[in-house]
């Protein structure tokens, strides 16, 4: 029997997992100061998703965080505390995402062939958007992580 862990061609052989990070972007509404978490749109897998994505060889990952997240939203952040880990299957190959909290400073959002939309949305709004489950998780530890107004 194959396990998570072993490679389709070689069973009994560790599959090393894709490395990726991202940020569970925020920040205080322009209007009423409330907090609002940024989701992205991906067409490719038409999914509502945290800003993330897979690290380079050696890449620092809160560097490739915030990386992640000037490609995919056009903001820069400021990185505040690191939130859990999200270890699931992906094409058949384990992943793991380590996320922090981040506010979101200056920027704009582009439309690009990664990213097609981006929502500003209050917790609880965000969190019913998201497509996976576990990610929504990310979003009941960011209050605790998240500056005050």
């Amino acid at each position: 029997m194959t396990s998570l862990n072993d490679t389709p061609d070689t069973p009994g052989t560790p599959v090393t997992p894709v490395l990726a990070a991202g940020c569970v972007l925020w920040r205080r509404s322009p209007s009423a100061g409330a907090l609002e978490i940024c989701l992205v749109h991906r067409p490719k897998y038409d999914d509502w998703s945290h800003p993330k994505g897979k690290l380079a060889p050696g890449e620092d990952p809160l560097a490739g965080a915030l990386r992640e997240v000037a490609e995919e939203t056009g903001y820069s952040a400021v990185p505040g505390a690191e939130l859990s880990t999200a270890t699931y299957m992906a094409d058949g190959r384990p992943k793991q995402v380590r996320y922090w909290a981040a506010e979101a400073t200056a920027g704009r959002f582009t439309p690009n062939e990664e990213v097609d939309r981006v929502l500003w949305l209050p917790p609880a709004a965000a969190r019913a958007r998201l497509t996976r489950a576990g990610d929504r998780e990310l979003i009941d530890e960011l209050p605790g992580a998240a500056r005050p107004a």
